[in-house]
């Protein structure tokens, strides 16, 4: 009786065989997967602090926990940290050891958190689009229209969104460790026997959560940058009108106006372009190869395969700077949380500390002042 080779076990959890399946690894690492390893790691590190940096801010700050896309960053949040602790490290492990980097039960777990998660985050960055959609184009009415209520019952769509494809696959025994991606996620080889099924399952699930997310966020921020013009237009005309009255104005000054006027004009489109772009950059090329692995018959690279899912990693250790660190209110929470931990006190409040003890210091003069003994006078007057 001839004995499997130990290698070959690592590629049969996949359904397949060490001789045909054309996307394998070796046995030891190449340079590619030195420097795939270096980048996981670093998307690893960048991810954890700067998602728990946004989870203190949001715990820290009761403004924060007061509106309501504070939810949904929490839930993006939630879903990034979760992501870094589970899957990335696994990644990780299956690229150094270039095998299955645990047992079957366990990989399947980690696929299930997989499939939700990335569901989730992509459903999430949707609702948080259409927020800011409502929030800009029907600034009187936002309070009315977006309420907490409301920003409850679209988590728990989110979630059993999530949960129903997660689950699907999970029980058809669809997800296992796929060498393509060095990582446990829906495997095309263990869902052999489904075939059509398999091929709809995987298409249904890209196009209502892909799919749905970028056409739900060029929708909504377009539909915002459009607003944002019309306002930077009326800006520019009563700008332009003063500068005109304004005969005897510096030239200094009026160049810094018009050149606040076209900085004004880009940061809108800045903006909506990092909120699209980075879903388009990080997602595409990860849901493209998905694609194209149900119907090539040809294997792909395992290079692209794995520098696809990193990329779809890189959009946890992206989203806190899009979403929240770069905002003011974030910032502003994070100033104040350093000088807590430094023991120093912010430049805002010593200020403002000088300034009533310079009241204090004017009060009492005028006091003192005031209650000065009179003078004396003659006893004839």
């Amino acid at each position: 009786m001839t004995r499997t080779p130990k290698s070959l076990h690592n590629y049969q959890d996949c359904g397949c065989a060490h001789q045909k399946c054309g996307y394998l690894r070796g046995s030891r690492m190449d340079a590619a997967d030195i420097v795939a390893s270096v980048l996981v790691v670093g998307i690893i590190v960048v991810s954890l602090l700067s998602n728990v940096v946004v989870l203190i801010c949001f715990l820290y700050n009761p403004e924060i926990r007061k509106q309501v896309p504070g939810l949904f960053i929490l839930n993006l949040t939630f879903c990034n940290l979760l992501l870094s602790v589970s899957n990335m490290p696994l990644t990780l492990v299956g690229l150094i050891t270039t095998g299955h980097p645990g047992g079957s039960g366990f990989c399947q777990i980690v696929g299930f958190l997989d499939t939700f998660l990335t569901t989730n985050s992509m459903l999430s960055m949707a609702a948080l689009s259409v927020d800011r959609w409502v929030a800009v184009v029907f600034p009187l009415s936002y309070h009315s229209r977006i309420r907490h209520r409301d920003a409850v019952i679209a988590l728990g769509y989110t979630w059993i969104h999530s949960l129903c494809f997660s689950t699907v696959a999970t029980c058809r025994s669809w997800v296992g460790y796929h060498h393509l991606y060095a990582s446990c996620t829906l495997c095309n080889a263990r869902a052999k026997g489904a075939g059509t099924q398999f091929i709809i399952f995987t298409v249904a699930l890209h196009s209502l959560t892909f799919l749905l997310t970028l056409i739900v966020l060029c929708v909504t921020y377009l539909k915002v940058l459009k607003v944002a013009r019309f306002h930077c237009k009326r800006i520019d005309v009563i700008t332009m009108q003063t500068l005109v009255l304004l005969v005897d104005i510096h030239p200094s000054v009026r160049q810094k106006c018009l050149d606040e006027q076209k900085r004004r004009r880009l940061r809108a489109t800045k903006k909506i372009s990092t909120f699209i772009g980075t879903f388009v950059v990080c997602y595409t090329p990860y849901v493209i190869t998905r694609i194209v692995e149900l119907f090539s018959a040809g294997p792909i690279s395992p290079h692209w395969g794995v520098l696809s899912k990193c990329l779809a990693y890189s959009k946890a250790a992206s989203d806190p700077f899009v979403y929240s660190l770069l905002r003011h209110q974030y910032r502003k929470t994070c100033s104040l949380l350093a000088n807590k931990v430094l023991k120093r006190s912010p430049l805002n409040s010593s200020s403002l500390r000088m300034e009533n003890s310079a009241g204090r210091s004017n009060t009492n003069s005028n006091a003192t002042n005031n209650i000065q003994p009179p003078t004396n006078k003659p006893l004839g007057q």
